[in-house]
């Protein structure tokens, strides 16, 4: 069996603070098991590891809360498909009054081989 292991790499940490990891896909069984729905993949992962489970919710999305390390954790899968997944992500970043900062998103990148991890970060 594969270990996943979440770690917090960066220069702060806000004790208490929610952040919000979004998976990106496609809802629906024709993407299920592609690559397009990577983060969908990713997000059920995270979900499991902090044993939280996926409820519908008024933003679009199915959203599992739970806590990481005395953190909040806020698992989103927009269900809007990838085109406009903006509009879930910016409802939910309204909703529980969160900065950019406060979010990882995580989706495929055409550009990249399977299994590469291209980080980024904002200004």
């Amino acid at each position: 069996m594969r270990r996943i292991y979440l770690t917090y790499q960066g220069k702060e940490k806000v004790g208490g603070k929610v952040k919000l990891i979004v998976g990106l896909g496609n809802p629906g069984p024709r993407y299920e098991l592609t690559r397009h729905n990577i983060g969908f993949m990713v997000a059920d992962l995270v979900a499991d590891i902090i044993q939280a489970d996926f409820r519908v919710s008024k933003h679009r999305s199915l959203v599992a809360e739970g806590k990481w390390e005395g953190e909040k954790i806020i698992v989103v899968k927009p269900q809007t498909y990838m085109n406009l997944s903006g509009e879930a992500v910016l409802s939910l970043l309204n909703w529980y009054k969160l900065r950019p900062k406060d979010i990882v998103i995580i989706y495929d990148d055409l550009d990249l081989e399977v299994g590469r991890l291209r980080p980024k970060g904002h200004g």
